[in-house]
Parts: C-alpha cells; structure tokens; sequence
C-alpha cells in the first residue's frame, strides 16, 4: 500500500462527495464513504505523485499475488482520462484525470486551518483542496486492479 497527498500548491477539485454519510451505489454494495477526486492534466507534480504510488501497489501486487507481467499490463487502473470517458456528458472532467477514492470509515474531513468540517455543506461537489489516498493491489476471481482507499480531505477553497 502507498499512501499519497496531494500538494498544496496543485489543489484538485472534489465531485461525488459523500464524505459525512456512507452511501451504497447498488443493493448489493455495502456503504462506504466516497469521493470523485478531479486532477487537472497540467498539474504535473501531483500526477507524478499519483503514479509512483500506484507504482508501488503494483508492486505490492507483484508480491502478495505472484502477478505476471502480462497481468500487470492488464490491470484496471485508477487514474483515467476524463476527457476520453467522461467530458462528453460531464463537461468539468474536460481536461482532468479523475479517480474514485472510498474507505468503510468516515474520513477526516478538515478546513484550510485544519479546524474539522462537521457541517456537510461545506464541502461539496465543485471545491477544491487535498486528499490523503491509499492506493492497494487487488485481486478478486480474476477481477485485478489497483484502489484508491480514502483517508483524509481537506477543503482549502470554493468552486462550481
């Protein structure tokens, strides 16, 4: 596992935030709490971050599941390209990476000045600040891939 957080001066912006209440996508899922994290393509810095953690869980993976290369190739991989998979019905992925990050415990959820953000609506769909993740190997019949598990967020300023 190799945790990463995102830099101060390469803020990403926030989408799908279910940060204060645990929310379950279909019936057969258990409730996790849950965020879209948006990164913009030329914040090169946190791009090289990200990838050097998914590096090490791929890693990670090699070990704990005796991966091959060729299945290392296959991988889902969190990081995607949101002008190839969603800007054309989502125009605020256009020029983003984007990734799902979620965890089974409430995240810290913390303000510029690091005071805890108990009101929900303060943090929403459109801000932007930084996030703590941890990205692990996966390895579920035959369903492989790297994950992003949510540890911290932190709002630093209002968005659309």
């Amino acid at each position: 596992m190799s945790k990463v957080v995102t830099g101060k001066s390469e803020l990403v912006q926030f989408s799908y935030c279910n940060l204060f209440k645990s929310r379950a996508f279909s019936d057969d899922q258990k409730a996790k709490y849950s965020m879209c994290v948006l990164v913009p393509k030329k914040y090169k810095k946190t791009l090289q971050k990200l990838q050097a953690g998914i590096d090490d869980a791929i890693r990670d993976g090699q070990e704990k599941f005796h991966w091959s290369d060729k299945q290392v190739k296959a991988l889902r991989m969190p990081v995607r390209d949101g002008d190839e998979e969603k800007a054309d019905e989502h125009p605020e992925y256009a020029g983003m990476y984007f990734f799902n990050a979620s965890s089974d415990t409430k995240p810290d959820v913390v303000d510029a000045d690091l005071v805890e953000v108990i009101d929900s609506d303060e943090v929403y769909s459109g801000c932007w600040g930084r996030v703590s993740v941890t990205f692990y190997p996966y390895d579920n019949h035959g369903n492989r891939g790297i994950g992003a598990g949510l540890n911290n967020v932190q709002k630093i300023k209002d968005g659309e």
